[in-house]
């Protein structure tokens, strides 16, 4: 038994993975992102988070209507958090304790559903630095310069740039997905 592990990393032209004060996905959503959107939450998968994202995304699913929330609502979600405790109010969620590292690489051997992370920097870092991410599915807006915000883990220190080979690009709207897997 395995699967595999996917890591959405969204980013700005200058590496940017948040702005404060910008509109989601920087003002560039448009029908072909929130279709490709719904494609990837509606698959079988588990949704994995740090505690900062989890509440993001469990506030954004309450104060917004967007297509794919009904799937995130019904999707299995973990959070690796010390601080959050449950109910964690949002449905068919379980706090980890354990270090997200060692859990990740236990749970890869031992299930066969797909794990997706989408944000949480500082957790995608840690499985990119262990080794633990089998695809990145990489989304770069056309926006470059925001003065505040949180640069991805790809522009910060820790995890060591990994070979990765292309597996194609895909063009949405405003934006460009290129999906990369390991080399080996």
């Amino acid at each position: 038994m395995s699967t595999t592990f996917t890591v959405d990393f969204f980013s700005t032209l200058d590496g940017y993975g948040m702005a404060d004060g910008w509109p989601g996905y920087w003002g560039k959503e448009g029908p072909e992102l929130i279709e490709d959107r719904v494609r990837t939450f509606t698959q079988e998968q588990v949704l994995v988070f740090g505690a900062t994202t989890f509440r993001e995304f469990r506030g954004f699913v309450e104060d917004y209507d967007e297509p794919y929330y009904d799937s995130l609502n019904a999707t299995r979600k973990i959070v690796f958090s010390r601080s959050l405790e449950e109910p964690l109010g949002w449905e068919n969620s379980t706090v980890h304790r354990e270090d997200a590292v060692t859990a990740i690489d236990r749970l890869k051997r031992t299930t066969d559903v797909p794990m997706r992370s989408h944000g949480s920097v500082a957790l995608n870092r840690a499985l990119l630095a262990a080794g633990l991410v089998d695809r990145l599915e990489v989304m770069v807006f056309p926006v470059v310069g925001p003065r505040r915000g949180r640069r991805t883990a790809a522009r910060r220190g820790g995890a060591r740039p990994r070979a990765h080979r292309v597996d194609g690009p895909r063009r949405a709207h405003a934006e460009t997905r290129v999906r990369a897997a390991p080399a080996r």
